[in-house]
């Protein structure tokens, strides 16, 4: 596949703080990249690196084969960005804040109102259309500040949680957009807190924390990485601690954990845990009401590459 995005030993230094510490990837035509990490991680650094808002300390930056530069116009023009912040005009209605921001890249007026139209569509605004902004819900809001952050066809779009205290609905409408530009032919850079829309969106993904990266792969790859192979719930009532040491003491078995009548236990490998659970509440006698099984999820490999710990 073809690169579209070259990163090579990017650095950024504040005073004594590295924001990013020696950061190399690549992005690639027609993919879905996702960027994650907690809070403070260095993905809004690292985002405004590529897009030659701040200057960096150290390394390169190259997008379509060319040096990323502050007046590197020509390759500006190829790129979306849609920030979590919402960046419209209130004194414009749907249709003229998406027609101003293509407008400052399509002059001519013909190619800009189907390029408008078409963002419109793609968003699920058309009925929307001589609205202001103050008169759409939070949901609709977020559908406008994708469309003008779009409509001009980038070949590259920059999305930072773009779902972010959005209703289902309007969740719903947004991903079903981001593939229909995925499927176009553009390159997303994908940031989010919602693993499930990772799972759903990206074909790559980047794990970030203090700068650096902690894992990259598939979705599936980064599952693989995971201490705990398979995770039983039990909703069992008045379990007590001897049947619970006896559980600690079963094969595969790594952790065990009983509160509110939900027994879980974490297992590190193997394959008929389910099995060797239901038998050993059968010969204890222990009547339970519901069991399932679950493989780690994009959430836990999250949790153990970065820790637990609260961030600011």
């Amino acid at each position: 596949m073809k690169k579209v995005i070259e990163v090579k030993n990017l650095t950024k230094e504040y005073k004594k703080l590295k924001a990013v510490d020696d950061l190399s990837f690549d992005v690639y035509k027609g993919e879905i990249l996702g960027l994650l990490g907690p809070n403070g991680s260095g993905k809004s650094t690292t985002i405004n690196c590529l897009l030659s808002l701040l200057n960096f300390s150290n390394g390169s930056i190259k997008i379509f084969d060319c040096d990323m530069k502050p007046d590197a116009y020509d390759l500006k023009r190829k790129i979306g960005v849609v920030f979590q912040d919402v960046s419209v005009f209130n004194e414009l209605n749907v249709i003229d804040n998406i027609d101003y921001f293509c407008g400052l890249y399509i002059k001519d007026k013909i190619t800009r109102k189907k390029y408008v139209d078409e963002a419109i569509e793609l968003v699920g605004l058309t009925d929307f259309k001589k609205f202001y902004p103050k008169q759409l819900s939070g949901g609709l809001l977020r559908r406008l500040n994708i469309a003008c952050g779009i409509a001009h066809k980038p070949e590259i779009i920059f999305l930072d949680e773009p779902t972010v205290a959005v209703d289902p609905q309007s969740r719903n409408n947004i991903l079903d957009g981001i593939k229909k530009l995925r499927d176009n032919g553009a390159t997303i850079l994908y940031t989010t807190h919602y693993m499930e829309e990772v799972e759903i969106l990206c074909d790559r993904v980047i794990i970030l924390d203090k700068g650096k990266i902690l894992a990259s792969g598939t979705t599936d790859e980064l599952k693989k990485m995971a201490s705990t192979s398979e995770k039983v719930s039990v909703e069992v009532n008045d379990l007590d601690n001897k049947k619970i040491d006896k559980i600690k003491t079963l094969k595969n078995v790594d952790e065990v954990t009983y509160k509110d009548g939900i027994l879980l236990i974490n297992y590190k490998k193997g394959k008929n845990n389910l099995v060797d659970i239901i038998e050993f509440l059968k010969q204890e006698n222990i009547n339970y009401n519901k069991i399932y099984s679950e493989r780690p999820t994009l959430n836990d490999v999250f949790l153990e590459l970065t820790g637990k710990e609260l961030r600011d």
